[in-house]
């Protein structure tokens, strides 16, 4: 490996962070309805006898500012999947009709949008730790190729030097990421 395709591969490992945080961050409720709210919830699929993400079995509409609308695929899921909707950690009380569940889409009060923020500072927390452990795999790759000849003691310097300044780079995304997110989790 090249020092050069070192590099790639810590900013690549960092870069997913970062888009697994903006995933993540997709499921935080805020307030506001949004398929994204939903769609990767895990539903026990009796009738496929297997685990499948809800939106592989239905249809996720919001019709209304405060309401989901989730049309099943396959009606013989609409009992699991209002099951999953009610287990999660969303809080959310889904109402299953003839072919479809609606899933309204409550008020946030003052103590849940706190406990949001804690859930999403707990979210970016985490994606900073798996951001240093790319930059931990980038100094050790800097150590490897010094050993095997490929780098210089100069060449190692700035390697490790380039794997800090994206490792700054990538912590910032999570922080301005997390800090976007609970402004708009405290916007009433």
């Amino acid at each position: 490996m090249d020092p050069e395709e070192a590099i790639f591969n810590v900013e690549d490992a960092m870069n997913k962070v970062v888009e697994f945080l903006q995933h993540e961050f997709t499921g935080v409720r805020t307030g506001k309805a949004s398929p994204a709210l939903i769609e990767n919830l895990d539903v026990n699929a009796h009738a496929y006898g297997s685990v499948m993400k809800l939106k592989s079995l239905a249809v996720i509409t919001s019709p209304e500012p405060r309401m989901l609308l989730v049309q099943p695929f396959d009606p013989s899921t609409t009992r699991d999947i209002e099951r999953a909707i009610r287990e999660s950690k969303l809080s959310l009380n889904p109402a299953a009709a003839d072919r479809s569940i609606r899933v309204p889409i409550p008020e946030l009060s003052e103590e849940r949008r706190r406990e949001m923020v804690k859930l999403i500072k707990q979210l970016a927390e985490e994606a900073k730790v798996r951001v240093r452990a790319a930059r931990k795999e980038g100094m050790d790759t800097a150590k490897k190729l010094k050993a095997s000849n490929l780098l210089t003691e100069d060449g190692q310097k700035d390697f490790e030097k380039e794997v800090q300044e994206l490792t700054d780079k990538y912590v910032k995304k999570v922080e301005e990421l997390a800090v976007a997110k609970e402004a708009d989790l405290m916007k009433v």
